[in-house]
């Protein structure tokens, strides 16, 4: 294995979440995990960015075939450095990347995790640390939605030209990048949001944007010539069932919260819709691709709040209100404000 050469600890901070039926948190310590296997990679972290209602994901969706040494910690979208690399990895120590780690391992929201070759990929040079912990799962699930589920195939296949596509949510940290990538690829993208990201939505790319506190999405899809062909909601629950209304008859529904059929209103179940529900998968190579864009300067992530390691409470409080533009980033950096 080669290693950068400086000192690596026992021990690390850690961030657990004490029982998987409640979304209580603690701050503690756990041994830096050990490299066992050739693509795997020690990660000394700089920046985790946290997932809206991932502390509900231990009792939703319990891991299949977790790792048998899994603790309980949250945070899965990361940035860092690579202190220790197996021989035949194309990354080598000191290299600095970023990625989804897989929900099967313990997370990271501790000093140092263990990621794996097939995940990563060199962060852009041109974002900060907390920057590029805010784009991996994002982005990579708006990438799989659009060229792998909805059948765009990939940015320039122009299968998306002259296609309408509505995004729900889309000022949040999925939403950002389908409106994105969806402009990029040639699709007339309408996202809807509150009313203090109507702008903000628009800036990305949106020719229309809805405030959904003023738009009853039933009521809007309900009128022929605001149908479109796909339709992806990020929030699920009553969106999605006004997003049946949104899609035409031939078009795609994906959500990325619960399946659509379960919010399947009776009166659109003569409609001709692929729908789906689909978790995204870690995918180093369609990282490397949304870093290009990055670096481009066609895509940017949005950050909307930053926070110590300590501040790990207010931090999910933000996450979890709701309200969050872009991501909410843990910066492992900063130092914790001291109380007056």
């Amino acid at each position: 294995m080669a290693a950068q050469n400086n000192i690596v600890p026992e021990s690390c901070r850690a961030i657990f979440q004490l029982d998987p039926q409640q979304q209580n948190l603690s701050l503690g310590s756990l041994p830096v995990p050990k490299v066992k296997a050739p693509n795997e990679h020690l990660i000394r972290l700089h920046a985790v960015a946290l997932c809206k209602g991932e502390l509900l994901w231990l009792m939703n969706f319990p891991p299949s075939e977790p790792d048998e040494d899994r603790k309980m910690v949250p945070g899965c979208d990361i940035a860092g450095r690579v202190v220790i690399a197996g021989e035949s990895s194309p990354f080598k120590a000191g290299d600095e990347v970023y990625c989804r780690t897989n929900y099967r391992r313990t997370g990271a929201l501790r000093d140092y995790t263990i990621a794996l070759t097939e995940e990563l990929a060199l962060r852009p040079q041109c974002l900060s640390w907390t920057q590029s912990a805010a784009v991996a799962l994002s982005a990579e699930t708006a990438w799989q939605a659009l060229f792998v589920h909805a059948g765009l195939e990939s940015l320039d296949s122009g299968l998306a030209k002259g296609k309408r596509v509505l995004v729900t949510a889309a000022s949040g940290g999925v939403g950002t990048w389908l409106v994105q990538l969806a402009r990029l690829a040639g699709a007339d993208v309408i996202g809807t949001c509150g009313p203090s990201n109507v702008d903000f939505v628009r800036s990305l790319g949106a020719i229309e944007v809805l405030d959904y506190r003023t738009t009853d999405l039933s009521t809007w899809g309900f009128k022929k010539q605001n149908q479109v062909d796909i339709v992806i909601d990020c929030i699920g629950e009553k969106s999605l069932e006004g997003a049946w209304w949104v899609v035409k008859d031939g078009g795609v529904l994906i959500s990325i919260n619960q399946p659509p059929e379960q919010m399947r209103p009776d009166s659109v179940k003569s409609k001709s819709i692929k729908s789906l529900f689909f978790i995204m998968e870690s995918d180093g190579k369609q990282l490397d691709q949304i870093t290009t864009l990055i670096n481009e300067g066609k895509c940017v992530p949005t950050v909307d709040s930053i926070y110590s390691f300590e501040e790990y409470n207010e931090a999910f409080k933000r996450l979890e209100s709701g309200h969050a533009k872009g991501k909410v980033v843990i910066d492992l950096d900063l130092t914790a404000p001291v109380a007056p």
